[in-house]
């Protein structure tokens, strides 16, 4: 790895205070595939990217947000000072935080809700464990607040305010050196990797946070493994990890690396070891995954994912092309137009992402909701997908709306 500084300190690159085309394409994907994912009893998830690989969106969310904290936070540390970067970051945190709440209690309601008609034949609030924060709500508001606790459908934005809480800790260390950076996120999230350390008689040194006050259980989404592919993205947008070469061995290397992982994937274990290798009853796939599920666990954010993540990103990014020329189109003609539409769309959902994202975590339970009492039928269900994408959509838009402040008076 080599990591850039100059004379007068590391800074952030030029280029991360103009918005990166990449950036927003690549976030408004992962924000459908998220939408997806947290549809109950949905078959498009058995289909999504997650399937063929170790790593899923939640990497291209965390890396993505990574990068865009470097444009919207990396260069104001440089320009205000190390105090006022850290005040709007915090700020940010304050953001977030609400954003958390409001998801939290208006999913509660909305479940509880449907559990009080006495309508329908299953147990809503149960589906997400929120039992026992109705059991103790008096001690659980305490642990809701604090983030003491955190279910596991609500882990994602704790994890990405504690990871924001470290960044004004990772900007001090780069005025100092960048490898002090690189040496400092490495370790922490070596010693977020529980199952390893466990192995090796260290499972009490293991880094993680308390989901609930009743039980040992920790954060599912643990921040402390996860800042790695949060800080990449962040390093890579301020400059400080030179952008690697669009380089022929590179795009080979970055797509063995991704068709490598197949078939110890989740397609792998259902294609190869059923139905390909079914008769001879290989358990070859499973048995991998049992062994060295250290390597590729999703709390931890283990080795596995993160090389895989790499090279898709790479592959991504090499497809997009320099400064995302390629998710430019100029024609006005034929596909070229509904082309240039649906990548403004996408685009325009990458770039509300916090909005977008809170927005849909509820609305998957309602799609869910939606689909139990419909059936769940191949029609059916693609339509309350559809339906789903045309909300977030609608959200997206809607936002960047209000945030331009149309009640303002134009100047003439």
């Amino acid at each position: 790895m080599s990591l850039k500084t100059t004379p007068a300190g590391p800074t952030v690159a030029p280029t991360a205070t103009i918005r990166d085309p990449r950036l927003d394409f690549y976030r408004g994907i992962a924000m459908f595939i998220i939408l997806f994912a947290h549809t109950p009893g949905n078959f498009f998830t058995s289909w999504i990217p997650a399937r063929w690989g170790f790593s899923d969106a939640t990497e291209m969310f965390v890396f993505c947000s990574g990068m865009a904290s470097a444009i919207a936070f990396g260069r104001t540390f440089d320009r205000a000072g190390w105090v006022l970067g850290t005040a709007r970051v915090g700020y940010r945190v304050w953001q977030v935080y609400w954003a958390h709440i409001a998801m939290f209690f208006a999913i509660a309601m909305m479940l509880s809700f449907w559990d009080s008609t006495g309508l329908f034949n299953k147990d809503y609030t149960g589906s997400l464990n929120l039992t026992p924060f109705f059991r103790d709500a008096q001690e659980n508001l305490v642990g809701l607040f604090t983030l003491t606790y955190v279910p596991n459908y609500f882990d994602i934005l704790p994890m990405y305010m504690v990871i924001l809480v470290m960044m004004p800790l990772i900007m001090a260390l780069s005025r100092v050196n960048l490898w002090l950076v690189a040496a400092f996120v490495v370790i922490v999230w070596v010693f977020a990797q529980r199952l390893i350390l466990t192995k090796h008689g260290l499972g009490d040194f293991a880094l993680n946070l308390p989901a609930e006050p009743w039980s040992e259980r920790r954060w599912f989404f643990n921040p402390f493994g996860w800042q790695l592919v949060f800080f990449t993205g962040f390093a890579l947008m301020c400059g400080w990890i030179p952008a690697p070469p669009v380089n022929k061995w590179l795009i080979a290397l970055a797509a063995i690396i991704v068709i490598a992982n197949i078939p110890l994937s989740n397609i792998g274990v259902r294609a190869i070891n059923r139905e390909w290798f079914g008769a001879f009853e290989s358990n070859w796939v499973i048995d991998w995954r049992v062994a060295n599920k250290q390597f590729f666990d999703k709390s931890a954010f283990g080795i596995l994912r993160y090389v895989q993540f790499l090279s898709l990103a790479y592959l991504g990014w090499v497809i997009a092309g320099e400064g995302g020329k390629r998710l430019i189109v100029t024609s006005k003609e034929g596909l070229s137009v509904l082309w240039a539409k649906i990548i403004a769309i996408i685009m325009k959902v990458g770039q509300q992402s916090l909005a977008v994202f809170v927005f849909s975590m509820v609305f998957a339970r309602f799609s869910g909701f939606l689909l139990d009492q419909m059936g769940r039928s191949t029609f059916k269900t693609t339509m309350v997908n559809f339906l789903g994408m045309a909300t977030i959509i609608l959200v997206a838009y809607f936002v960047a709306w209000i945030k331009s402040q149309p009640w303002r008076a134009k100047k003439v």
